[in-house]
């Protein structure tokens, strides 16, 4: 797992004495200003610091309290996120100089970021707004348009917008992507006014290191970093009275948008996003889940014949982050990916030939427009390989944060909807299988369920298999598919710096697996890089979403992809069987090198390892 837990304290290890604002406290040897006061419940004002990735720079200078120590007579200013509590000490929070200092320090951060927030993606939700009104900003003295506005603005991904006119140093996203991710796309240059968020060795996105995880922008408090917002292209779509407009979403997008409306998190919110999404205009609403579905009959059937021709191990290829760092980081591993395309490129697909079929119409002009909780879906859309003919058969990949841009664009509020239900009877149906997709460990249990049955011809008898379940950024285990297939070894891997530490192991010959499920985002969809941010945390509704996704498979009336009536009338009707020369040249597709190796100067080394201690 990517956060970092920290499991309660024995009260008795509480050995320092202090006061916070007069009050006495006790603290751990070594412990933060900031982590005392905030287990004392005290707020201190915070903007680079986050605690669930111990990422605690002090950059930002927010957090400065006043403070008094023993054999010290003159009070200090100092940063309450990185300066340890000391026996004795007397701490102010709130004094008129802590205050005071406070807000000088908003306010200069506010100097070089651009002040046109009514044009930010995060404006309403920026942790900066908060600290303003916080600190009682009512002017800024300081600001140099010219200065900020000529800092860049990349918009050569697909997927990411880095705008370092909104940046404010704090630095999480280089900590993320580095530490975390253990990509290390992503680099501090310059120095001073001058110091922005660069892309490591290369140019733009494409030359880059990047992986489209999106987990940077989860993390960032500002709008420095955002998802290239589709939202007129989709209404552009919706609104053209030629084309008949198709919306698919994902199994984890039911279970982490209502929150964005005032829901309780977790809440499953499938029937209000059919509505909505009828209320703006799309013709046919459909489910990822259905194909899903469908991605197991393909990836099982591979899988199978893979395993008796004792290629292994195989590697899941729906997450288009993983597949993205599987070209650059180590294409060794493409001949082990399974060729079968992901959930979403296979309803496009299938909704641009299957469907219109069924429907009677031209499918020139169906138009697909899906609701992902991923940037890199808006990567995946674009690639050379999911480009038939001249069109996409993606055409609009909106984030779930677009997606709730545009409700409110349109006056919806998701939790005023009366829910409605699936009435396309070719491609709606799914199975709890399906469902499970959205977090981690899933793609893996849907594989289990539908390869016992088609090696044994009986279903599994108990379907819920826990040891595939956990939270752990590695999980495996030995599971009996019998038959002539046997026991098989299996692995769980989400986030990208277990997943580089996992695939290490198995081009070294240490670790050795039939099949392995990447997700490349910790939790899995649940948790993607376009998915609802949250202030002041990184991943804290992982847990609530993913009890939904489970509640979801545990009430479906099938569990099974194989046994979902729909899929099998698509294979019946339309693509014969699985792995079929129809469903191989339409379901199935082949990976790319694009490795990029880096190379670094000691001047280069020196600067990463010291930046934290620059003073902006």
């Amino acid at each position: 797992m990517c956060t970092t837990d920290h499991p309660p304290r024995d009260p008795s290890e509480a050995t320092v004495s202090l006061t916070i604002n007069g009050a006495p406290c006790t603290a751990f040897p070594n412990e933060t200003i900031l982590a005392c006061a905030r287990r004392h419940d005290i707020y201190v004002p915070t903007l680079c610091e986050l605690d669930d990735i111990d990422h605690t720079p002090g950059t930002c200078r927010v957090c400065v309290v006043e403070i008094v120590q023993e054999g010290h007579e003159a009070p200090q200013i100092v940063t309450a996120c990185n300066t340890p509590v000391r026996e004795g000490m007397a701490v102010a929070t709130r004094s008129k100089r802590a205050r005071d200092m406070q807000r000088l320090q908003v306010e200069l951060l506010m100097a070089d970021h651009l002040q046109d927030c009514a044009t930010c993606i995060r404006h309403g939700n920026c942790e900066l707004q908060d600290l303003a009104q916080f600190v009682g900003l009512k002017e800024n003295r300081f600001f140099d348009r010219t200065r900020t506005e000529a800092r860049p603005i990349d918009q050569s991904s697909p997927a990411i917008v880095r705008d370092m006119t909104r940046c404010v140093r704090c630095q999480r996203c280089v900590a993320i992507c580095r530490h975390h991710q253990k990509v290390d796309a992503l680099v501090l240059e310059g120095t001073g006014l001058n110091r922005v968020v660069a892309l490591r060795d290369a140019e733009d996105y494409p030359s880059s290191l990047c992986v489209s995880c999106g987990q940077c922008v989860l993390v960032c408090p500002t709008g420095a970093l955002g998802e290239r917002d589709e939202t007129d292209r989709a209404l552009d779509m919706i609104c053209d009275p030629d084309l008949i407009t198709v919306m698919q979403f994902a199994p984890a997008v039911r279970v982490a948008f209502g929150e964005e409306f005032g829901m309780a998190p977790g809440t499953n919110v499938e029937g209000q996003i059919i509505a909505a999404a009828r209320k703006i205009g799309i013709d046919v609403v459909l489910d990822t889940n259905f194909a899903a579905d469908v991605v197991i009959m393909e990836e099982g059937t591979e899988l199978l014949a893979r395993l008796k021709d004792g290629r292994r191990p195989t590697f899941t290829s729906c997450c288009p982050a993983w597949i993205n760092f599987a070209e650059i980081h180590f294409p060794e591993v493409l001949p082990h990916l399974s060729s079968t395309k992901s959930p979403q490129q296979v309803l496009s697909t299938i909704a641009k030939t299957y469907l219109p079929e069924k429907l009677g119409v031209s499918a020139e002009n169906v138009r697909v427009i899906s609701i992902m909780p991923c940037v890199a879906k808006k990567d995946e859309a674009v690639r050379p390989q999911m480009i038939q003919d001249g069109q996409p058969e993606t055409d609009v990949v909106l984030t779930t944060r677009e997606f709730a841009r545009l409700l409110r664009r349109e006056g919806i509020d998701l939790k005023d909807m009366e829910p409605s239900a699936f009435d396309d009877p070719y491609m709606s149906e799914y199975s709890g299988a399906g469902a499970i997709f959205g977090t981690t460990g899933g793609v893996m249990e849907a594989a289990v369920r539908t390869i016992y049955a088609v090696v044994n011809g009986r279903e599994l008898e108990r379907l819920e298999l826990t040891q595939l379940r956990g939270f752990e950024g590695v999980r495996e285990a030995r599971v009996d598919l019998g038959g002539p297939v046997g026991e098989v070894k299996v692995a769980m891997v989400h986030g990208l710096g277990d997943t580089r530490a996992l695939v290490e192991k198995v081009l070294a010959g240490e670790a050795d697996y039939d099949f392995i499920e990447v997700m490349a985002c910790p939790g899995g969809c649940v948790d993607g890089g376009g998915s609802l941010r949250s202030k002041k945390a990184y991943l804290p509704l992982a847990m609530k979403r993913r009890e939904t996704i489970y509640k979801v498979d545990r009430v479906a009336k099938v569990r099974q992809s194989h046994k979902n009536t729909q899929v099998q009338a698509l294979y019946r009707d339309f693509l014969d069987a699985p792995n079929s020369e129809k469903a191989h040249h339409l379901l199935h597709t082949h990976y790319e090198a694009r490795r990029r190796d880096l190379q670094h100067t000691v001047k280069e080394i020196w600067d990463d390892i010291t930046m934290s201690t620059m003073v902006y």
